[in-house]
């Protein structure tokens, strides 16, 4: 996939979240059928906990006063009990009917408001599947001690004003055990009344780095950043955008750890939201089998914007732990593919992942909905219909327009005042028969600068073209109730959303459900909200250009009915097809596939270092094949600048130092490289250009593989190069004895894999059919190489002559090298023994044709669990290795390990020659 040719896929209004569910279902029993692990829970990892909780400690036995104490009472004045008679027991009964007293609990606990279509999605799920819900408590308030609700009230509102804090580091563990305990029984009044159980877990956060993080990094920097602000933009001092970086990495691994604590195999994780992008990768630590998704509730900005983000890169890899990453619209996706791309040079795959060692995170959007039942349901209030009576009789004869944002940098409000001006000035006819009524609710950061200008605003409109009988705009900031709410929803005759970036906006979609049973008028939207590209009925427009909103407004306002209920129908369908509930649904049924892909059926298990050491010991001969780029030398830019490490050289020449080993160095390099890198060391073979030349040890000159073959090729392909090369800036061709390569790495990543997949596609369509060739899509390049010269062809070349090796060590990061592990593939099924014919390496470097037929087949002295194919790379990485390793440090580490394994056993040169 690649940003100059896949197309944006509109939304499907015809799906139902029955279809959705059903869909999950087949999917859970095809998984079970291929024994992949599933346990029937979904672990949502939130900020929040949806709950808010308010401690009063209970009070302990040295804190109450002591009463005075009783006079002693005679043994005559109280007649013996039965009780006492019958036990001997001193104790007095207690009443019948009565329980033990228990203790009062210390803690409150009560809905959190906010967030309401995702919690309701996930609350959802519950019909499905059991739950977990991990998340911060909050601050936690101090209150009066009084038992807590198990169940959410069935009243909306605030609870009592606390009085004050409660430090999280002052609570004991058994405060913090005794509100486990006390969730543990808690059910929302939104939870399926027959649906399976959701657990909360609270994470406990250190009062410091819980605020460091959010009030801190996420507030000052991440959600200025997403809505394509910089930090300094919204300080209103000097801002460091790594001020607050040390808490924001501690509260995500805090998460993690307590994620890590509940999780059981088969498991589902989602992760929300840009608090916690750390925790993906932090979990691929921990828990390296998890299928683990992201999703991500903001704008994810263009990659030029993104990457003024110091801490850029360690956001990204956090990031693509996840083996699926959500986003709420399609271009958010690409932006962040893009960002992949250019600020860590990652490669995307055939299908639009994002590559990182091997390790291939999935991309995808799915837009969150609102509980559109739940909506409807309170459009049916009873004391929505009085107050929207007072309305239409307030404002009679009049248009009203409404909207209702948060008073917020981004949300357009300042925008859609002085559109509404404009409205003003260029259709006057709407003097003294329109009022704007603008709600504007307190954002979480306090913004006076707006609030002044905003107010300034209104004051001016007011002056200009208000009258004694004549109020323009209404604006009112404060945050209403919920009837009020509706009840301004349903009297509108045009509902105006102007954000200047948004993702997923729900007065947008409340405003539609609202409408339904009112005057279904339209609504114009900004062309900068994520739900804009679902909802294409809607009037957009660019909150920049005034005199395009003001238009639009005077279309809304003056547009016939007929043509308001098609839009009216089409949106309606849209916002109660894509619900909260399908959205949550979807969710689950991506990681399902994401589950299901080949990418995830097998991870490969890290080296046992143990069984390695082992069967190096006993081995009498061993053969070592390495990969050069990316297996003994990381992959750099400039190629040139691969040299191998000091612990490198020292493992390759201890390695060739012991006369039981048999060194090689498989590479794609050309002859002049590894000889001067590598040309030192004594003993080491070497195979230059994907296995065209070989060098044995102790040899040398070269042998040419290519000289028996046809070659003429090349100059075909030299003039398929230059000509994607003209087109490339930054690319240019590398040709060898044996391959010819095009190499784009410091061409601009998206153009440069464009054109790679252009050439890719001409020349396995036209040229590779008529020739002995094949293509070949490297790092950042492009090969071509005859068919008859690979890797795999010299690793035989090197087992044929040596069929006496008990031990095989082979390593390799890329596609070439998948023909070594493809060639030490020895044993069929069941066999536990191997037989070699004679390779093609082998029989294209004899004298004649009769003395290549009369090569006989070998017997390999090689057991099964004796060849250790290693791939360099994440485990999830698609390969034939039975084997990985991470980063090319730990290929040379093993070797290291092996050499004093050897020295301490007594097995190398020097000790047995003493034996």
């Amino acid at each position: 996939m690649d940003s100059f040719a896949e197309s944006h896929k509109s939304l499907d209004n015809n799906i139902s979240l029955a279809d959705v569910r059903a869909q999950v279902r087949k999917l859970e029993s095809d998984l079970q059928e291929k024994n992949v692990p599933l346990s029937g829970r979904i672990i949502h990892v939130c900020h929040y906990l949806p709950v808010t909780c308010a401690f009063a400690r209970r009070p302990r036995p040295s804190d109450i006063p002591s009463p005075p104490a009783t006079p002693p009472a005679k043994a005559s004045d109280i007649p013996p009990s039965p009780v006492e008679a019958t036990h001997n027991d001193s104790a007095l009964p207690a009443p019948r009917g009565t329980a033990p007293e228990q203790p009062t609990s210390q803690w409150n606990v009560n809905v959190r408001y906010g967030h309401s279509a995702m919690v309701s999605g996930i609350d959802s799920l519950a019909g499905t599947h059991e739950q977990i819900f991990v998340g911060w408590t909050g601050d936690i308030e101090s209150s009066s001690a009084t038992p807590p609700p198990l169940a959410a009230p069935a009243t909306s509102g605030p609870s009592d004003p606390p009085t004050s804090k409660v430090s999280a580091s002052s609570l004991g563990e058994e405060d913090k055990k005794e509100l486990e305990t006390l969730l543990q029984d808690y059910k929302s009044r939104d939870e399926l009344k027959d649906g399976k159980k959701i657990h909360y877990v609270p994470v406990w956060l250190d009062d410091k780095d819980a605020h460091g993080h959010y009030d801190g990094y996420c507030k000052q920097t991440l959600w200025p950043l997403f809505h394509y602000l910089l930090w300094q933009d919204v300080a209103t001092e000097y801002a460091s955008a790594d001020a607050h970086w040390a808490p924001y990495e501690a509260v995500n691994a805090a998460f993690a750890r307590r994620v890590a604590e509940v999780y059981r195999p088969g498991d589902l994780i989602w992760i929300h939201d840009y608090h916690l992008l750390l925790v993906p990768a932090l979990l691929r630590q921990t828990l390296p089998d998890a299928a683990v998704g992201l999703f991500v509730h903001t704008p994810f900005p263009s990659s030029e914007v993104f990457r003024c983000l110091p801490r850029r890169k360690e956001i990204l890899d956090g990031m693509l732990g996840a083996n699926l990453i959500c986003f709420q619209t399609y271009s958010y996706s690409r932006h962040f593919t893009s960002s992949c791309i250019r600020v860590c040079g990652y490669e995307v795959t055939a299908r639009g992942g994002i590559d990182v060692q091997g390790h291939v995170s999935a991309i995808g959007y799915c837009p969150v909905g609102v509980d559109a039942d739940r909506v409807a349901k309170d459009t049916l209030r009873p004391g929505i219909q009085p107050k929207l009576d007072a309305l239409r009789a307030l404002y009679e004869g009049k248009k009203i327009i409404v909207g209702r944002d948060k008073l917020d940098v981004v949300k357009g409000v300042v925008q859609k005042l002085r559109a509404f001006e404009k409205l003003l000035q260029d259709y006057p006819q709407w003097i003294g028969n329109v009022v704007l009524i603008q709600v504007t609710s307190p954002a979480l950061t306090d913004s006076p600068k707006l609030e002044r200008q905003v107010s300034e605003l209104v004051a001016h409109i007011n002056g200009e073209y208000g009258s004694l009988d004549f109020i323009p705009v209404h604006h009112y900031h404060q945050t209403i109730k919920k009837d009020e709410f509706y009840a301004l929803l349903s009297v509108a005759d045009l509902g105006v959303i102007t954000p200047l970036r948004d993702g997923m906006n729900t007065t947008s979609m409340e405003f539609v459900i609202a409408q339904e049973r009112s005057k279904k008028s339209p609504l114009i939207l900004s062309e900068f909200m994520g739900i804009s590209s679902n909802m294409a009925d809607a009037l957009q427009i660019n909150p920049w250009n005034l005199s395009e909103v003001a238009a639009a407004m005077h279309r809304g306002l003056t547009m016939p009915d007929d043509e308001k209920l098609r839009r009216h129908q089409q949106l309606y369908k849209t916002v109660t097809t894509h619900t909260s509930h399908t959205w949550a649904a979807i969710l689950a049924k991506k990681l399902l596939q994401r589950l299901g892909s080949q990418n995830m059926a097998r991870q490969t298990p890290f080296i046992p270092k143990g069984d390695l050491e082992r069967h190096y010991l006993k081995a009498k001969k061993r053969l070592f094949l390495f990969d050069y780029d990316g297996t003994l030398a990381p992959i750099v830019k400039v190629p040139s600048a691969a040299i191998p490490s000091p612990d490198t050289l020292e493992a390759l020449e201890a390695l060739t130092a012991d006369p039981k080993n048999v060194v090689y160095i498989i590479s794609g390099r050309d002859q002049e490289f590894l000889e001067q890198h590598l040309g030192h060391i004594k003993g080491l073979g070497m195979s230059a250009e994907h296995g065209g030349f070989i060098r044995e040890p102790g040899a040398a000159t070269w042998s040419n593989f290519t000289k028996s073959l046809d070659m003429s090729w090349m100059g075909e392909v030299l003039e398929i190069f230059k000509y994607y090369t003209e087109r490339t800036t930054g690319s240019h061709i590398e040709v060898k004895k044996s391959s010819i390569t095009w190499h784009y790495r410091s061409a601009d990543p998206e153009w440069g894999l464009f054109q790679c997949h252009q050439c890719q596609d001409l020349l396995e369509n036209n040229l590779a059919r008529k020739r002995p060739i094949e293509v070949l899509v490297g790092k950042k390049n492009l090969e071509v190489r005859p068919l008859a010269v690979n890797k795999g062809e010299i690793v035989k070349r090197i087992l044929y002559f040596n069929p006496d090796a008990e031990f095989v060590f082979c390593a390799g990061d890329d596609k070439t090298d998948e023909d070594m592990f493809r060639a030490l593939l020895l044993f069929p099924q069941g066999a536990t023994s191997a037989r070699l014919d004679p390779p093609l390496s082998v029989t294209l470097l004899a004298g004649s044709k009769d003395e290549a037929d009369q090569l006989p087949p070998v017997d390999l002295a090689i057991e099964r669990e004796a060849v250790f194919t290693t791939a360099v790379g994440h485990s999830s990485k698609r390969t034939l290795a039975v084997w990985h390793v991470t980063v090319p440090e730990e290929v040379v580490e093993h070797m290291l390990h092996l050499v004093r394994a050897a020295d301490e056993d007594g097995t190398t040169a020097g000790s047995s020659s003493n034996l």
